[in-house]
């Protein structure tokens, strides 16, 4: 922009704010430029230069205010006040998009071709992570739909802890019921639990997930040992250890 064919622009990366920008009235302007505030990356080179150096987009305002502090400066009359460079407001992303969803390693149908469990028992609805044979972890989505609460209690939906080591029962029988690692595809049965803990109340709305480790196979007797977590938003709410006997119904 050539401003009343006194002062020449161009660009720079000077990292300085020049928050405001006046100048006297010069001997080719009568007009008096008032404040203003402007963008990051202006600056005034003075005498002998009389160079405005600009980056960035600016109102007509503005516009006219650089012309007039451009042959101000030609004269040496222009004044600049600089400071620090104010950061920009981060842009707040909307809370139905700050969560991603949970990954999906085995979904409903993949589980139903290995748990034998069916409505209303099966509490796994998605494999978020798997290793077969050593690990797996999964959610089950606590809804207030589930059957157990009506019961459990009218008053205060909470999950019972039977169903909760049931669950992650299940999760470990995804681990294990694979051909590939000794396991058989037909059923499993608990064989004990010890060290349980519940540690919070699961609530209709929370979402529990489960890591299941295995600790030890036995494959000449079919017991697997295996460890537990379960946690609601990242706390610890159930924790044991499971012992498993894989094999056919007979």
């Amino acid at each position: 922009m050539e401003a009343l064919g006194v002062a020449s622009l161009s660009l720079t990366t000077e990292s300085k704010l020049v928050s405001t920008i006046s100048c006297s009235p010069s001997p080719s302007s009568s007009t008096r430029a008032s404040s203003l505030t402007f963008p990051r990356n202006v600056i005034i080179a003075g005498p002998p230069q009389g160079r405005i150096s600009m980056q960035g987009s600016f109102t007509a305002k503005q516009q006219r205010t650089l012309a007039i502090v451009s042959c101000a400066a030609a004269d040496g009359n222009a004044a600049v006040t600089e400071s620090e460079p104010v950061a920009s407001e981060p842009t707040e992303v909307p809370i139905e998009k700050r969560y991603p969803a949970f990954p999906s390693v085995l979904d409903i149908n993949a589980i139903r071709e290995i748990l034998p469990h069916r409505f209303p028992f099966l509490l796994v609805d998605r494999v978020i992570e798997y290793n077969p044979g050593v690990s797996a972890v999964a959610i089950k989505n606590v809804t207030i739909n589930d059957n157990f609460f009506p019961g459990h209690f009218p008053e205060r939906p909470i999950m019972p802890g039977v169903l909760m080591v049931e669950a992650m029962a299940q999760v470990g029988g995804i681990v294990m019921l694979q051909p590939d690692v000794g396991g058989s595809k037909d059923n499993f049965f608990f064989a004990g639990v010890d060290k349980v803990r519940f540690r919070k109340p699961v609530i209709a709305g929370d979402t529990l997930v489960m890591r299941m480790n295995l600790i030890k196979l036995q494959k000449r007797f079919g017991i697997a040992k295996m460890e537990g977590k379960a946690y609601v938003g990242g706390d610890l709410v159930c924790e044991g250890e499971f012992l498993m006997a894989l094999g056919s119904e007979g």
